[in-house]
C-alpha cells in the first residue's frame, strides 16, 4: 500500500483557506466586539418652557434599551427598533440648565444642554392711532412713542396691546361718535419694530371709527408689519378666530372680544366688524383656542371710563373666560390702570391696563405700566407690574 503524505506547508494553506471560507460565507456574520455607537438625528431647541415636551431621536444597536439622562439621571427609556431607531421624550422640568445625554449598551452620546425658563408675556393697554399720536409721525418720527419703553417690550418673548383706532386713509367717520381715531401705516411698523408688539386686539369701540373698509385696512397693515390681530375680521367667525403663537415650545392662544359696541361695529355672519362679548360667546371662543393652545390669553374691552373697580358685568365675563380655560385675562377701555389679581392658581386678571401710547393729562390717566407675566404649560407662574407714566402721549418707565 502506498501512503501519500501531504507536506506540512500544504496542510497549513488548506486550513487557512477553510477558515477564510467560514468567515466570508454568506449568512454567517461575526459578533460585534463592542457597543454600537449612539447617533442622534435631532438637536435640542435653544430653550423651552417648563412642562413642554422635548423629543430626542437617533440610532443605536438593534433592540437595545436606550436611556435619556438629565444631569446623569435617567429621565426616559425606550427600546430601539429592528434597525436601531429610537425616539425618546421628556417633560421639561423646572427652570435651569440640564446636561442631556443618551446611553445604550455602554455607549453614550451627549445631546447638549437643555435650557428651561418661563415664557415672558408683556401686556400694555390702549395704543391709539389717532389724536396727537398719528399727527406726530411727520415731526417726531413713528418710533417716538416707544423710545422709552421699546427696549423692555422687545426683550419679552411676546408683547400684546389694545390697538385703539384705524390705520387707513379710506372710509368715512361714522356718525354719532364724539371721538374718531385714525393714523398712518408707519405707526404699526414702529409698534412692531420699535415697540416689540406681536399681537393686538382690535375688539374695541374705535376700530370701526371709519367703517369696515378702514377696519380691514387696519388688519392688512398690521399683518404686513408683522403684528397678528384678534377680535376683528371679515365676518364674525374670523373676528373670533384665535391667534396661536409657539414660543419656547409653549403654544399661546389669543382671543379678543368687546363689551363696548357702537352701533354697526360688530361683525355678523357675512359682514366685517369686531367680536361682541357675551358669556356664551366668550366661553366658546376660549374653548376653541384652548383646543389648539397650552395657554389662552383673552382680551376684553369692557367697564366704565375712569373707573378702576370691576363691575358685575366684567366679573361675569372674566369668569366665563376663566371657566372655559383661559389663564390670562386682559382688560381695556376705562383709560385708568386698575387692579391685577389672581383668582385661582395659574391665572391672572388685569381688570384695566389703562392708557399706554395715548394722550393723557387728567388725574389718573397718566399712570400706566407693563404687566409682565411668566408662563409655562400649567399657566401663570407669576407676574409683576413695571410702573410707568405717560408724558404727553409717550410712556416712560418710572425710575426707582
Amino acid at each position: 500500500m502506498v501512503r501519500l503524505v501531504a507536506p506540512a506547508g500544504l496542510i497549513v494553506v488548506f486550513l487557512g483557506v477553510f477558515v477564510a471560507m467560514l468567515v466570508v460565507r454568506p449568512g454567517v456574520s461575526a459578533q460585534p466586539t463592542g457597543p454600537v455607537a449612539v447617533k442622534l438625528s435631532t438637536r435640542l431647541p435653544a430653550w423651552v418652557a417648563p412642562g413642554v415636551r422635548v423629543t430626542v431621536s437617533g440610532f443605536a444597536g438593534a433592540h437595545e434599551l436606550v436611556r435619556l439622562r438629565l444631569d446623569g439621571h435617567s429621565s426616559a427609556v425606550v427600546r430601539s427598533g429592528r434597525l436601531g431607531g429610537f425616539r425618546l421624550a421628556l417633560t421639561a422640568p423646572r427652570p435651569g440648565r440640564y446636561a442631556v445625554s443618551v446611553t445604550s449598551d455602554g455607549a453614550a452620546r451627549s445631546a447638549g444642554v437643555l435650557r428651561v425658563r418661563p415664557v415672558v408675556l408683556d401686556a400694555v393697554g390702549d395704543v391709539t392711532t389717532g389724536e396727537q399720536v398719528g399727527a406726530s409721525v411727520s415731526t417726531l418720527g413713528s418710533g417716538y412713542p416707544w423710545s422709552q419703553v421699546g427696549a423692555t417690550l422687545r426683550a419679552a418673548d411676546v408683547a400684546t396691546a389694545n390697538l385703539e383706532g384705524a390705520v387707513s386713509s379710506r372710509g368715512v367717520a361714522v356718525a354719532d361718535k364724539e371721538f374718531h381715531f385714525r393714523g398712518p401705516p408707519a405707526l404699526l411698523r414702529s409698534a412692531h419694530d420699535a415697540g416689540g408688539l406681536d399681537v393686538v386686539t382690535v375688539a374695541n369701540n374705535h376700530s370701526g371709527d371709519y367703517g369696515s373698509v378702514a377696519l380691514l385696512d387696519t388688519l392688512r397693515y398690521a399683518h404686513a408689519a408683522g403684528i397678528r390681530t384678534v377680535g376683528g375680521g371679515v365676518n364674525a367667525a374670523a373676528a373670533l378666530r384665535p391667534v396661536i403663537l409657539t414660543v419656547g415650545g409653549l403654544r399661546i392662544g389669543f382671543v379678543g372680544l368687546s363689551d363696548v359696541n357702537p352701533y354697526g361695529f360688530n361683525a355678523t355672519a357675512d359682514t366685517p366688524g369686531t367680536a361682541k362679548a357675551d358669556p356664551d360667546t366668550v366661553a366658546a371662543a376660549v374653548r376653541a383656542a384652548r383646543r389648539q393652545a397650552d395657554v389662552v390669553v383673552c382680551w376684553f374691552h369692557w367697564g366704565t371710563e375712569l373707573v378702576t373697580e370691576p363691575s358685575a358685568r366684567q366679573r361675569e365675563l372674566a369668569a366665563a373666560a376663566l371657566d372655559a380655560g383661559a389663564q390670562v385675562v386682559l382688560g381695556a377701555h376705562p383709560h385708568v390702570f386698575g387692579a391685577v389679581t389672581s383668582p385661582a392658581r395659574g391665572t391672572v386678571v388685569a381688570w384695566t391696563l389703562g392708557n399706554f401710547v395715548f394722550p393723557a393729562s387728567s388725574v389718573g390717566t397718566t399712570r400706566t405700566g407693563i404687566l409682565s407675566v411668566s408662563l409655562d404649560r400649567s399657566g401663570v407662574r407669576g407676574w409683576r407690574v413695571l410702573p410707568a407714566t405717560i408724558h404727553g402721549f409717550r410712556p416712560e418707565l418710572d425710575r426707582g
